[in-house]
């Protein structure tokens, strides 16, 4: 079996949960995998103007990227960003996505495909229309309404129905978007997210490689970050280092308390080593629409890494006040006390253990029932 696979994240992005699913699914079935690469389902701005491109297939991706492997054949769509216009969707399919289409349909030439949707867009809907027959899935990893406005917002919820209305399945990643989604309980299963055990260090090999106290955050730094709650953090507890470290995509305040300090973004074998410095993980995240639906990667990292985690409350987060090592606080929470039961709270070598063989992606996706297919 193979699988076509429109994704929300390009394939040469830092490995998120679509990577790991097709990497499991090839190990898993031996298929190839053609996977798309996600193009703006918004409005146009201004700046869109300067960069309309040709669709670029890289129909041989080894000769273009050597970690892109053999069995994967990535799709780079460069489309002009005019999905929630009317008539869009009509002009795309004649003057825009016919190259894509050929492409999708000669590889499903090769025998049995699974059709797997990971952004609701007009494509992904022209792709299930053109191919009602085959099994299908749609794996909601985010609210993706909440991430645009008006016109926009509006068309995504309208295209995200109409996905789940078509297709065998869905899985989501959290509770919330399971709650979004109930109508369609026949063929719904959550499958929360994971971490890629395997880059970890062992567990007798953690060492914390500073003697400083670190409150730490590894992550982007968007709209949805918490600025008023970290700096509420800073001030209560001045003593103590909070590092913050990744690509920064939102106002910072200035000036910053003495004991924050921003690192740049690294790769990923860097991350986990910096993160092994740290004494504490922050998930510092605003409670909103956006963030209600996320289950974020950051808390099974930390976890797997022997973290205990200090939390805001949105989100799958909520969900685990009272667990054992994880701290539920926001700026209204005595932050000293907070902290400091945080730093002194250790997991024992066992719970880490078996953390990480029940939340490795392959341990989550072999235990889940979201595909429309089996053996």
């Amino acid at each position: 079996m193979q699988l076509v696979y429109l994704s929300p994240l390009p394939w040469n992005s830092f490995v998120q949960r679509p990577h790991k699913f097709v990497e499991w699914f090839h190990h898993k079935y031996g298929g190839n995998v053609l996977w798309v690469d996600p193009y703006p389902t918004r409005l146009p701005k201004w700046t869109d103007l300067r960069r309309i491109k040709t669709t670029r297939i890289f129909a041989n991706p080894q000769t273009v990227k050597a970690e892109i492997p053999n069995w994967l054949t990535v799709i780079r769509p460069h489309l002009l960003p005019i999905e929630p216009l009317p008539g869009a969707s009509f002009i795309s399919r004649w003057l825009l996505w016919r190259d894509i289409l050929r492409i999708i349909d000669q590889f499903m030439q090769h025998g049995g495909t699974l059709l797997g949707i990971g952004k609701p867009s007009e494509l992904a809907l022209q792709v299930l229309a053109q191919y009602p027959a085959i099994s299908s899935f749609y794996d909601a990893m985010d609210d993706f309404p909440a991430f645009y406005q008006g016109l926009s917002r509006a068309a995504m919820a309208r295209r995200e129905q109409r996905i789940a209305d078509s297709v065998s399945r869905i899985s989501v990643s959290s509770t919330t978007l399971a709650e979004r989604f109930s109508a369609y309980h026949s063929k719904l299963t959550v499958v929360h997210n994971a971490c890629t055990v395997e880059t970890l260090p062992p567990i007798d090999a953690i060492k914390k490689q500073s003697e400083d106290m670190v409150i730490g955050y590894l992550g982007t730094i968007g709209h949805w970050f918490d600025w008023p709650f970290v700096l509420a953090l800073a001030q209560a507890n001045s003593s103590l280092n909070i590092h913050l470290i990744g690509p920064v995509y939102t106002s910072v305040p200035e000036p910053l308390p003495c004991n924050i300090r921003l690192f740049p973004a690294c790769d990923h074998v860097t991350a986990i080593g910096l993160m092994q410095a740290f004494s504490v993980g922050l998930i510092p995240f605003k409670c909103s629409d956006l963030t209600a639906s996320i289950d974020p990667i950051k808390y099974y990292e930390y976890r797997a890494l022997g973290l205990p985690i200090l939390s805001t409350y949105f989100g799958e987060m909520a969900r685990r006040q009272g667990q054992a090592g994880i701290f539920i606080v926001d700026a209204n929470s005595d932050l000293t006390y907070q902290v400091n039961a945080a730093m002194v709270y250790k997991y024992r070598r066992n719970e880490i253990q078996i953390f990480r063989k029940n939340n490795s992606w392959e341990a989550r996706f072999n235990a889940s029932d979201f595909l429309p297919c089996s053996d």
